[in-house]
């Protein structure tokens, strides 16, 4: 058998990174007009507008939850609402989406998109600590979405593990924690770490089938067996 590697070359890596990026988001079906506004209002007026999920990744969120039509679904890190939106639109029409963040001044910049969208009677919003708001609870999930506080991952996994239905989906957002999970021991700090035992755990994790999609800072996908 031949053993063919076809020959691609690029001037550089980081133009071949630009290269590719733009052919994907021109073949990824565009935004719709209130995530676009979402999005153009985040980096306008909020801190860190880097945590909000994009064009491409919110695409892959929506198609992920439209494979899945979950009836519930728990997010942690709301952060201005762009994951929430793109979550719910594979919510059953009868579903519900709770969505918690630490950061209640977030809540009035929200929520009007939220509306906007059409949710506004599927997205329910809680402010506060997830891991007390979680035990509050009583609900089997089919879907969890993590992307809160990196230190805190493992924690938030091992909270919600038994409320996740058998068949049910976990995603974990920003495990490759702008590839410092390769770093030396030295020089990882909190989150890092915190990334990292999550990753370690769960891939260990006999429970669970996952695989890491590489989509931005990466999304580690997870199938409660």
């Amino acid at each position: 058998m031949l053993n063919y590697q076809p020959q691609i070359s690029f001037n550089s890596s980081m133009q071949t990174d630009k290269s590719l990026q733009k052919y994907i988001e021109q073949h990824t079906q565009a935004e719709d007009e209130v995530l676009t506004e979402l999005s153009r209002q985040t980096h306008l007026k909020v801190l860190r507008p880097r945590m909000l999920s994009e064009h491409v990744q919110g695409k892959i969120l929506t198609m992920l939850s439209l494979m899945i039509k979950p009836m519930y679904i728990l997010e942690l890190g709301t952060y201005t609402g762009y994951s929430a939106i793109c979550l719910a639109k594979g919510l059953l029409p009868e579903g519900i989406l709770h969505t918690i963040d630490i950061n209640d001044e977030l809540e009035g910049f929200a929520a009007p998109f939220i509306e906007k969208a059409g949710f506004k009677e599927q997205i329910i919003c809680h402010f506060g600590d997830a891991l007390k708001i979680v035990p509050t609870f009583d609900l089997s999930f089919d879907l969890v979405f993590i992307d809160a506080d990196k230190r805190e991952y493992l924690a938030y996994y091992q909270l919600v593990f038994d409320k996740v239905k058998s068949g049910g989906f976990i995603i974990a957002d920003n495990i490759f924690w702008d590839g410092n999970i390769l770093n030396s021991p030295e020089k990882q700090d909190e989150y890092t770490r915190g990334i990292l035992e999550f990753n370690t755990f769960v891939h260990n994790d006999i429970r669970v089938e996952n695989v890491i999609f590489p989509i931005r800072d990466g999304l580690m996908v997870l199938r409660k067996k």
